[in-house]
């Protein structure tokens, strides 16, 4: 059935498609005034930092890809940090801890959100980072509006605040008091960092710096200036977190001095006609490639109750072997897991019946290793420990024989395509004003994207210092004839690569467009472990948008799967803009749930 809640955008000029009208609208500002697309995402991505702090914030994360129109060829901007030089699992055993936290500063990694937006647009863009940074200082200087979900997430975590984080309380409790939708926010020492950095560049212009040696000048204040200094000496300072007691965190400025953004190839799958190109093995972006190879042999036609069914469990396999294999190491058997024979031989245990099992595969025969899943827990409903991990859509199976869902969501993201045929798909995070207090002096808090990683020796997602926590970040590029074609994503955590197969397949097999593909009924399960503190897993489960229908939902629990009802408008984030190379037309779409994102264009 094809409907759309908003028509899909076509034109020749320029598209931005993001999680927020504001900053799809800074980013077609900048096209308009002649910017390129890596001009426009950076200009989103720093307003989304300040009007969704409840998603993504300066001190996160971010994986992206881009594609420039002169040579066409995909690659990915690597803006996760790694762990600090002191985070090991043997520092945590001295602390009595065996799980990363999910709030506070032991779990920080890192940060590489904003270094990267910096690093690319200094390399690919051709704004001053004055420029690109304008809007979001305006916004945190002045005020923005804020949203139902940030007043949600602040009303939530006000207890926290209050008790335990007062820097979070100063910013977020104005007068001390929840906001309400609407009101303006205001964040006067995140405004304060931006325009420092800013500085940096404008004195570097004023000295006779190119412009890539003064966007080097605010390159540095963030690696080995105030922001260094103050992220160093803030994270000395015992804070509240998951644990229930204080501790303070393992990052450095060398730590800062030491680490830079960095470009990688993509790993790619050739799926009916289509190149489709993830980040590496070290996010969990190819759990969507592994998920299509599995499906290319079998029946998954969208919105029906067979081809969902088999979308959910290939998810289940390809999801069991990022458990076992992913992560940032050099031992990943990427090429096996992907390769068309190994599909074949796990396609075999996809059946008409739900698994109840986490099945990992043995890829060159090798012998698959889990981390410890009896781990039980779940959020705590009171905020006193925070938020780890507000992804997801969960089953609350204890609410009788028909179990609801309960959205939970964070990340951020933008997708753009110029008039010249430039693309970037980015997935900014972490950071968020529920991860860790807010640095007084900054604006903003640490992320805490450690809690990914395993404390268990031997696994492939063991945490080191020095590497990279498997993310689940994980933005999507797609080719056609070596041309880029489309660029998208969804927030979601270990629902992204989900949510993004099934908008994928709604258009390339259910012949939806853009916007048609992202409003389909959308569902996920919630079988395997959650990346995030305290990492619960809710077997067999699925969720599912209750407009799927009465017939579909009995379907599937006759196929053995354990049914949860979400709302009607509840799942997903999507994002997502196209190219035709043949006519030039541009398209893009984003996801109406939530009444935030937007996709703007002419």
């Amino acid at each position: 059935m094809k409907f759309s809640t908003r028509p899909e955008l076509a034109g020749t000029f320029g598209m931005v498609s993001s999680t927020h009208w504001l900053a799809s609208q800074v980013g077609m500002g900048v096209l308009e005034r002649g910017g390129n697309a890596v001009d426009a995402a950076a200009a989103a991505a720093f307003t989304l930092q300040v009007v969704e702090p409840h998603q993504n914030g300066p001190g996160g994360d971010m994986p992206l890809i881009f594609a420039r129109a002169d040579d066409k060829r995909p690659r990915v901007l690597c803006a996760q940090g790694p762990a600090p030089a002191a985070a090991s699992p043997e520092a945590f055993r001295d602390l009595g801890i065996d799980m990363v936290p999910g709030t506070g500063l032991l779990a920080a990694a890192i940060p590489g959100a904003t270094l990267g937006w910096m690093t690319i647009l200094r390399d690919e863009g051709t704004l001053s980072l004055n420029e690109a940074l304008e809007a979001a200082a305006d916004y945190a200087a002045n005020g923005y509006p804020a949203s139902a979900k940030v007043v949600e997430y602040i009303e939530r975590m006000a207890p926290l605040f209050r008790k335990h984080w007062p820097p979070s309380a100063d910013v977020y409790l104005p007068d001390d008091k929840v906001p309400v939708e609407g009101q303006l926010l205001v964040n006067t020492a995140l405004a304060r960092t931006y325009r420092r950095l800013m500085a940096a560049e404008t004195d570097a212009l004023a000295q006779g710096a190119t412009r890539t040696a003064a966007l080097d000048a605010a390159i540095r204040e963030w690696t080995d200036g105030f922001v260094a200094r103050e992220m160093e000496s803030f994270a000395r300072t015992p804070w509240h977190d998951s644990t229930g007691t204080a501790h303070s965190g393992f990052l450095t400025s060398e730590d800062l001095r030491n680490w830079r953004p960095h470009y990688e190839e993509p790993v790619s799958l050739d799926f009916e006609g289509y190149t489709v190109c993830k980040p590496g093995f070290w996010s969990q972006g190819p759990v969507l490639l592994q998920q299509l190879a599995l499906l290319s042999g079998l029946h998954a036609k969208p919105g029906t109750i067979d081809g969902t069914h088999n979308m959910i469990e290939a998810g289940k396999l390809a999801f069991a072997d990022r458990e076992a294999w992913y992560g940032d190491t050099n031992d990943v058997p990427g090429e096996t897991l992907l390769s068309a024979d190994y599909a074949d031989e796990r396609r075999q245990l996809i059946t008409s019946t739900a698994s109840m099992d986490i099945r990992p595969g043995r890829p060159d025969q090798r012998q698959p290793v889990l981390p410890d899943l009896q781990v039980a827990g779940d959020f705590d409903p009171s905020g006193l420990s925070g938020v780890g991990e507000p992804n997801a859509v969960a089953a609350l199976l204890d609410s009788g024989p028909k179990p609801n869902g309960e959205a939970r969501t964070d990340t951020v993201h933008v997708d753009v395509v110029d008039r010249w045929g430039n693309m970037v798909s980015a997935m900014p995070s972490g950071g968020w004003l529920h991860s860790s207090p807010v640095i007084p002096e900054l604006g903003f808090p640490l992320g805490t994207r450690l809690q990914m990683a395993w404390l268990e020796s031997g696994l492939p997602n063991t945490l080191a210092p020095g590497k990279r926590p498997r993310t689940t970040l994980s933005p999507t590029m797609v080719l056609k004839d070596g041309e880029p074609v489309m660029a998208f994503g969804s927030p979601g955590g270990d629902q992204q690569d989900q949510w993004q197969l099934q908008f994928f397949l709604n258009h390339v097999r259910g012949g939806l467009n853009l916007q048609e593909a992202i409003d389909a009924p959308a569902f996920h399960s919630t079988h395997f472990p959650s990346s995030f503190y305290p990492h619960e897993r809710q077997i067999g489960v699925i969720v599912i948008e209750a407009r799927a229908g009465e017939k579909t939902i009995a379907g599937l629990e006759a196929k053995g799967h354990i049914v949860g009802r979400a709302g009607d408008w509840e799942i997903g984030r999507m994002c997502a803009v196209s190219r035709d190379p043949r006519t030039g037309v541009l398209r893009a779409a984003a996801n109406a749930r939530g009444m935030q994102g937007y996709a703007v264009g002419r």
